[in-house]
């Protein structure tokens, strides 16, 4: 399921503090396990740029801290609109400590937090049956929506290959391809154009020979 704008704004609005986190999902991509284990340190806020290293899995009940899905590290830009919020948010606390923390402080977790906060928050704005997971497909979407190529996505979403992002979201570059082919008929158009105003009149030949010297 993919969110628009407002959509994303009133999901974010009804889930209360952990509205910033619904936005942040949504406009950077980024996989649960890769948001509940991201640190202070990992935001630079003057760059609008977010590194992501490090991603909680649950293993066995207890959260184990590991390397991402694709066992790289990748930079993940962050929309200006959301700088101020964030700034406010980590202020005061250690560069060592979570960005987003459960109620108590700790790490959040997928579960508590669909049953507690997004579900609930989702099914009041008329989203009911809508994931955490599902932000990270919006956040592709509106990528996608508001210029960004296939490798774009791929490098923000930490996808393995621009193949594989063009797998999952084929459907999202529709729009992108017919205005290759507009740009295409436009640029043709032009050609077209121009060709026809350097074009000699009718009636008047150009004699492409040698011309001939004087006096032969």
């Amino acid at each position: 399921m993919f969110l628009d704008h407002d959509q994303v704004a009133r999901l974010a609005e009804a889930s209360g503090r952990y509205g910033l986190l619904v936005r942040f999902l949504a406009y950077t991509g980024l996989r649960w396990g890769e948001v509940s284990a991201l640190r202070v340190s990992r935001l630079d806020l003057l760059r609008r740029r977010v590194t992501v290293a490090v991603a909680f899995a649950e293993v066995g009940g207890e959260l184990v801290e590991g390397t991402p899905k694709n066992h790289q590290r990748r930079s993940v830009p962050i929309p200006r609109f959301l700088v101020d919020e964030l700034a406010a948010h980590v202020a005061g606390k250690r560069r060592d400590e979570l960005v987003f923390t459960a109620p108590n402080g700790g790490p959040l977790r997928n579960t508590n937090f669909r049953s507690r906060v997004f579900g609930p928050a989702a099914a009041s704005v008329g989203l009911a049956g809508l994931t955490p997971h599902d932000l990270r497909h919006t956040a592709a979407s509106l990528a996608v929506a508001a210029g960004a190529n296939v490798k774009a996505v791929q490098r923000m979403l930490g996808h393995a290959s621009a193949s594989m992002t063009l797998d999952v979201y084929a459907g999202l570059f529709g729009d992108d391809l017919d205005a290759v082919a507009n740009r295409l008929d436009e640029a043709v158009a032009a050609r077209d154009k121009d060709h026809s105003r350097t074009r000699p009149a009718s009636g008047h030949v150009i004699d492409l020979g040698q011309r001939r010297s004087p006096g032969r």
